[in-house]
């Protein structure tokens, strides 16, 4: 079936799910999550298939949650007369059939491995949904972060407190600082970083490696560590993450926030929300990843 926003191809024992929104930083809108979720399903019911691959094309990953039209495209379940329901919203935001959470987590409910090729941005949303996967390999000037820990936003999958000991847990909970594909590599947050131009062969030679292990032995590697952390508690983490972060888009300030948004350009916004940090778009040019390094798809 053909999708709007990712594309789905194989080759051999690898399938490749590509987020396909090169002009928008692959941001995250319906019917993405969705279409993310089936892709997944459909590797996974793929006896031919033995590992996915998940990458953005043009020059990012994903560049988070669409918020450019002030977010007015998760308004029917968000919203009643055009007025915020919290009541519809966390019991969207939580839902297996409509939260975006449950359909990043494919990914860690498929019994086949997933690497996450990350390059360029991977913030917000996008870095909850990297960091699903089971290995993540990222591109040396890549930038992972949460900038929506500073406002309109709280950890959805939680999967940065499960992957980071406490102390790094709370230093980026509370700053949103980003770190780059080198940075996240040395704090444990992902698994390897290499040069960009190495990424495409790296993570095609580390999935053709798993290629050659038993599919069924690869399934039960993967659920017994998925276990481990769901007896940790990430079920009901992951159920409170997106209750708050549907309280923190509609706080006071996040309503300035995105106003200005709406009013002046996402620009505007996130100007006003990193230039304090000096990161993220705000950040030297030497300090954001490189705009030459496009995945095409």
């Amino acid at each position: 079936m053909p999708y709007e926003t990712v594309l789905y191809a194989t080759d051999g024992a690898i399938a490749t799910i590509t987020l396909n929104r090169p002009e928008r930083l692959n941001t995250i809108v319906p019917p993405m999550p969705d279409e993310l979720q089936d892709a997944v399903e459909r590797a996974s019911l793929d006896g031919a298939v033995k590992v996915i691959v998940l990458r953005g094309a043009g020059r990012a990953f994903c560049a988070g949650f669409d918020f450019g039209g002030g977010f007015h495209h998760w308004d029917e379940g968000m919203t009643t007369d055009g007025r915020w329901d919290p009541g519809k919203d966390f019991a969207m935001a939580t839902s297996p059939a409509s939260g975006p959470v449950p359909k990043f987590m494919s990914l860690w409910r498929s019994p086949k491995p997933v690497i996450a090729q990350v390059h360029g941005w991977c913030v917000g949303g996008g870095s909850d949904m990297a960091l699903c996967a089971d290995l993540v390999i990222a591109s040396e000037d890549a930038r992972i972060g949460t900038p929506y820990s500073r406002m309109w936003g709280s950890y959805l999958t939680g999967m940065w407190l499960y992957r980071l000991g406490l102390a790094k847990a709370k230093e980026y909970a509370l700053t949103g600082r980003p770190l780059s594909g080198t940075e996240a590599a040395g704090a444990g947050l992902i698994n390897r970083a290499v040069p960009f131009a190495e990424l495409e062969r790296t993570v095609a030679a580390e999935a053709e490696r798993l290629t050659a292990i038993p599919s069924s032995q690869l399934s039960a590697m993967k659920l017994i560590v998925n276990q481990a952390y769901e007896n940790m508690g990430l079920a009901s983490t992951q159920t409170l993450g997106p209750i708050l972060d549907g309280l923190m888009r509609n706080t006071p300030d996040a309503g300035e926030f995105i106003g200005i948004a709406e009013r002046d350009g996402v620009r505007a916004a996130v100007t006003r929300r990193d230039g304090p940090f000096g990161d993220y778009s705000q950040a030297p040019a030497g300090e954001q990843p490189d705009p030459a390094n496009v995945i095409e798809p």
